[in-house]
């Protein structure tokens, strides 16, 4: 060996000694092998966690799908389509169709709420903006995915390009939600820690799977489509209170559905792209628990546990708007008898919802001052109470100042501790342990119908509006499901 090579050897041995002290988890899995096998998050990496989920995906049928499944997931179109027609006319998604309709193709799906037709990509995408652009959509409470908005966007416009049987498309978005919520359970919540959004990340992988379904993918199709999925993640948390909110669904649900396009023509990637060192889930987030997405497979339903908003805001301002308006309505109260508000609450409504003078409406949104103070107001957490004027309002302004929130760990997701102290001295409490709209205290089916009504009429005839409920209920009896999308446009 030459003078030269030793002293090149020499240099590459002590560098690897180096990494090897620095970075064992680089050089070696905690079980001695390759890095492609190393445990991450303290949780062993199972194999072929992609194809796992993958084979499932594929081979799962209709009759498979418990009866309380197969209703929540009709349940979840019902609420999906009604927040996605109401929205429709919201600025954001005006300015998408105005930006994307000199680039779109062919005119082959519907954009709810209107009379625009685009290509099944760019309609993806806009539907999904709409649907979630009131924040009033469906939510994974475990996690805070929104689950229906990524996976009904792509499923939905492509189902007006390739006709599906009503029970298809059902059985393809319950596959589809529960694709990427337990995938969300598998990296929750350690992908807050970089910024990401939730939804955004995971709701690409439920995109995939259920326009998998429809496309009857291969179980090395879906394989390649949740491999395109994972190389497509989007959505930071910085984008609350911005329309850019709404373009992480929507984003998503056009993602996952170009990934599931190009693997139905065998586009391929790595098998495993999901669990590994080099993969989607440790770039995502620093907690790994793949257990959460292959355990279970076929016996326990993430899908059955979705929730729908009885507010338009974010989900962790809920239960201070449940106390308040029960606070509001027992008492009779008015702003100008409250001293102050104090909340007891978990870390997260800090974290997500902690803006404390919001100066549009999107971002009242995100603020628990905000909601607190229109729901002593008005009696209520509609659309109206975040609209740009609302979170300027003198009287919501001043009341909202005198809401103060202490983080309590004690508290869950789900709950909160109020009192409110009156100008003559008085303490008004209410504790709420489980909100309304929580898997505990669940919407009934008549509140969702109300909710989508409120939603969609002035929008659609009221003729319409029934119309389409009763399409969203009978979902099952379809004979092709591109009926939900022609019901849901204007004549």
């Amino acid at each position: 060996m030459s003078n030269s090579d030793r002293r090149q050897f020499m240099k590459v041995g002590a560098a690897a000694a180096i990494a090897a002290v620095a970075f064992p988890e680089v050089m070696q899995g905690a079980d001695g092998e390759s890095p492609s096998k190393a445990v991450t998050g303290g949780v062993p990496a199972p194999h072929d966690v992609t194809r796992t989920l993958a084979r499932y995906v594929v081979n799962a049928r209709y009759e498979d799908l418990p009866a309380n499944v197969r209703r929540e997931g009709t349940r979840t179109l019902l609420n999906w389509v009604g927040v996605a027609v109401g929205g429709s006319g919201h600025e954001a998604v005006e300015r998408a169709t105005s930006a994307l309709a000199p680039f779109s193709g062919p005119k082959q799906a519907s954009l709810l709420g209107r009379r625009d037709r685009f290509d099944v990509m760019n309609a993806a995408f806009i539907n999904g903006v709409s649907s979630h652009v009131f924040d009033f959509d469906d939510t994974h409470l475990n996690t805070a995915i929104h689950p229906g908005a990524p996976v009904m966007c792509a499923i939905l416009a492509l189902s007006e390009y390739q006709p599906v049987s009503g029970k298809d498309f059902l059985t393809a978005l319950v596959l589809g939600i529960e694709t990427e919520c337990r995938i969300g359970n598998a990296v929750s919540p350690g992908h807050r820690e970089r910024g990401w959004h939730i939804t955004g990340v995971t709701g690409v992988f439920g995109a995939a799977a259920a326009a998998g379904r429809i496309l009857k993918l291969s179980e090395q199709q879906m394989i390649y489509a949740f491999g395109l999925a994972a190389s497509q993640p989007v959505g930071l948390l910085e984008s609350h209170g911005s329309m850019s909110k709404a373009f992480i669904p929507g984003r998503a649900g056009a993602n996952g559905l170009f990934g599931a396009l190009l693997a139905s023509k065998n586009f391929t990637t790595a098998d495993e792209m999901i669990s590994g060192k080099w993969t989607w889930s440790p770039a995502i987030s620093s907690k790994q628990d793949y257990r959460e997405i292959t355990e279970g497979l076929g016996q326990r339903f993430e899908a059955a546990l979705n929730t729908y908003k009885p507010f338009s805001c974010g989900v962790y301002t809920h239960p201070a708007i449940d106390a308040a308006i029960r606070l509001r309505n027992q008492h009779r109260l008015t702003a100008d008898q409250i001293e102050a508000i104090d909340l007891r609450v978990n870390s997260r409504v800090i974290d997500a919802t902690g803006i404390k003078a919001p100066k549009i409406g999107l971002e009242g949104k995100f603020s628990v001052y905000h909601t607190v103070a229109v729901a002593i107001i008005n009696g209520a957490a509609g659309e109206k109470q975040f609209s740009d004027q609302a979170v300027l309002d003198p009287q919501t302004v001043l009341l909202r100042q005198r809401v103060t929130a202490t983080i309590d760990p004690a508290i869950m997701r789900d709950q909160v501790d109020m009192t409110i102290t009156l100008k003559d001295g008085q303490k008004l409490h209410q504790y709420i342990e489980h909100v309304v709209g929580s898997v505990q205290a669940p919407m009934t089916d008549a509140q969702l119908e109300t909710k989508f009504s409120d939603l969609v009429n002035g929008i659609l005839p009221k003729a319409r509006v029934r119309q389409l409920m009763d399409t969203c209920w009978q979902v099952e009896r379809l004979s092709t499901a591109d009926t939900i999308a022609k019901a849901a446009v204007p004549n």
